[in-house]
């Protein structure tokens, strides 16, 4: 069956394409979500037209990621940490917890869009990306510091490495 993509679809195509698929995987996922259309010519006229429109609405969103991204790269990302006598923390940093400090810097970031597999459980420095945008991912640079000693212990941890 050909269907006309209404949206992206992950290892199916992007919005607009008109790909062939499965009778059961159209009639069962794609269509009743509204993820397609059929293939019809007064389906593709639509499409068309809708597609014009998120051209555009695609090219805004792009320009407002990247102006999010640069004033994001100015930012200071600095996360303290209770530690034992080892450097070793307690607990870990995660997400969450960096998006809770975007929060507080007045920057709205849901904490889904931070590329971080796994916390970070060890004190210094560490690349955190942060997709914003399908082609603007920009990389954060998290330190993360001794709870109570600042920069000065960070230094310090630096040197005894």
């Amino acid at each position: 069956m050909e269907v006309i993509l209404r949206e992206h679809v992950d290892n199916l195509g992007r919005r607009g394409e008109i790909v062939k698929v499965a009778d059961g995987y159209a009639r069962n996922f794609l269509l009743p979500r509204k993820l397609a259309l059929l293939a019809t010519a007064g389906n593709k006229k639509h499409v068309e037209r809708e597609r014009k429109i998120m051209e555009t609405r695609e090219t805004e969103e792009k320009g407002q990621a990247s102006a999010l991204a640069a004033r994001l790269a100015a930012v200071d990302i600095s996360i303290s940490r209770r530690t034992g006598d080892t450097d070793q923390l307690y607990g870990s940093v995660t997400g969450g917890d960096i998006a809770d400090f975007l929060k507080a810097k007045g920057f709205e970031i849901d904490r889904r869009k931070l590329i971080l597999p796994e916390p970070i459980k060890t004190i210094g420095e560490h690349n955190v990306p942060l997709k914003l945008h399908r082609e603007v991912t920009v990389p954060l640079v998290v330190k993360v510091v001794k709870e109570g000693g600042g920069a000065a212990a960070a230094a310090a941890s630096k040197t005894a490495e």
